[in-house]
This record gives structure tokens, C-alpha cells and sequence, in this order.
């Protein structure tokens, strides 16, 4: 989510999102990879790296004979990876290249698996040129794993004005209205089917927020409110917007995360599959 929704912003801005909102995700990260085993001393691809906070978590997996590649249309963010890849001691482990992810710069069978979170999930078009792409990549029998933001709660105590927020625009995306149920994240099975891969899976995995939170939990979930629902206030009532503000300008003396019994969640799902053989 961060990805999709960092992109409107600048290069620097998209960095410092991603960086920020990474506390968000670390457990899920641990979670997810811990579902997918990964081989100890694999080469595999992580696709739509961004500064390749995931790249770094993909890297401790698979232990220090390992390799990464990071991939991501973005020079800027690149380049930030590679610069926190040599701050994290992960230079030797982790590389960078710039490219689509629909057309991927490798050759057939390059990687032992493939691995796309916060992209190839938020398509707005078919998904099938890219998933299709992580297949060539990746040898037969690899797996190609995809995990995007799927549910969340953010506003506890307010269920009437976060459902209004869910069904604006800003709220459905990356799905649209009139697109057709297929292209929704959580058909994804489905895009595996369809292209032949075997003993396709799929979980959920979440995180949250409680109170009192932390100076880094509480910078992440400003960062993650405002993101979730941009320019979403076009599409309410006054009232309704009047609420919202109130709720969620960090300058507010009611705003929610302040509140001593706050708690949120918030879950991404990963769908995976074997290429076959």
C-alpha cells in the first residue's frame, strides 16, 4: 500500500513514507516469510523493491549465501536502497536494478523465486503481463509471491465514518468501480490458475497498534492515515468531514491517536504458487 500510495508524492517524500511506515510491517514481514521457507543460500528476485526495506528482511532468510535483487522502476528510491543497503551491511548481499516489472531485465529461470509486495497486487490493469514475468524469471518448481494491503481498522469508535472512508474512491483503490471482479487483489488465485502454477496457496497476516505508542509507531500510523485516504473528503458529507478532521489532524486536541485506549489493526494478504515444471 505504502508503494501505490507513496507515488503521488516526490521521490524524497516516497522514501521517507517507506522508511517510516516500515515499522508497520516488520512483524508481518517475518510472518509471511516464515510461511513462504525460502531456501537457505537462494538467489530470488524482489520485484517493486522500492529502498528495498523487504529486500533487506528477504536477504535474512536466506541466510548469508544467499542473493537479492532489488528491481524497481525508481532511480531515486534505488538509490536510497543501495545506500541503506551498505549502511545495513547488506551490499554483498542485496543488489539493485532499475526496470519493469512487466518486462523484466533477466533472463528465463534466472532466479529460484520471485517475490512482489506493495505492486504487482495494486495493478490497476490486468495483472497477468507481470505475473507472467515473474514466472519466465524464476525456474521451474520456484515459488512467485505477491502480498499487497488488504483490510484495516484505523478509527476505533468511529465504524460509521471509517466504512464511509472505505467506500470513496481513495478508499477502494487500487480496485475501481466498473472494474471487473477478476482484477480484485483477492482473486488472486485465480492469476495463478490461469497461467498453470501448482499448489497455489494464499493467508492473511496482521499487524497493530496499540496505545500508549511509541515516537516511531505513532510518525507511522500519521503517515499511514494520511495516506489511506487521500483526498477522500471530497466524497463525504460536511458532517462527516468535519468529523474526520477532527479525528485526524495530529494539531487537533481530539485526535485518535492521542487517545489512551486507542488500538488499531491492519492485515496484508500474500497469494503463492510453484512455477511449473
Amino acid at each position: 500500500m505504502v508503494n501505490e500510495k507513496g507515488n503521488r508524492n516526490g521521490p524524497d517524500e516516497s522514501s521517507r513514507l517507506l522508511e517510516v511506515c516500515h515499522t508497520l510491517r516488520e512483524g508481518i514481514l517475518r510472518d509471511a516469510l516464515a510461511a513462504l521457507d525460502l531456501p537457505a543460500g537462494s538467489r530470488g528476485l524482489d520485484a517493486g523493491c522500492g529502498v528495498g526495506l523487504a529486500a533487506f528482511a528477504l536477504a535474512e532468510v536466506i541466510g548469508p549465501r544467499g542473493r537479492v535483487v532489488g528491481l524497481d522502476l525508481s532511480e531515486p528510491l534505488l538509490a536510497r536502497g543501495k545506500e541503506l543497503a551498505r549502511l545495513n551491511g547488506m551490499a554483498e548481499r542485496v543488489s539493485f536494478e532499475q526496470g519493469d516489472v512487466n518486462k523484466l531485465p533477466f533472463d528465463d529461470d534466472a532466479f529460484d523465486w520471485a517475490w512482489s509486495a506493495d505492486c504487482v497486487g495494486y495493478y490497476r490493469e490486468a495483472p497477468f503481463p507481470a505475473l507472467r514475468e515473474l514466472s519466465r524469471a524464476v525456474k521451474p518448481g520456484g515459488t512467485v509471491a505477491l502480498m499487497a494491503w488488504s483490510s484495516e481498522q484505523l478509527l476505533p469508535g468511529y465504524p460509521a465514518l471509517e466504512a464511509r472512508l472505505k467506500a470513496t474512491a481513495a478508499g477502494l483503490a487500487p480496485f475501481a468501480r466498473g472494474m471487473p471482479p477478476s482484477r480484485h487483489f483477492l482473486r488472486a488465485p485465480d492469476w495463478f490458475r490461469e497461467l498453470g502454477f501448482e499448489e497455489i496457496r494464499g493467508s492473511t497476516f496482521a499487524g497493530d497498534a496499540c496505545a500508549p505508542l511509541s515516537d516511531g509507531l505513532r510518525e507511522a500510523m500519521i503517515a499511514l492515515i494520511g495516506m489511506r485516504w487521500p483526498e477522500a473528503e471530497d466524497e463525504l458529507t460536511a458532517e462527516e468531514r468535519e468529523e474526520f478532521r477532527r479525528i485526524a489532524d495530529p494539531a487537533s486536541p481530539e485526535f485518535i491517536l492521542d487517545d489512551l485506549s486507542y488500538y488499531a489493526f491492519f492485515t496484508y494478504s500474500m497469494f503463492w504458487g510453484k512455477v511449473p515444471r
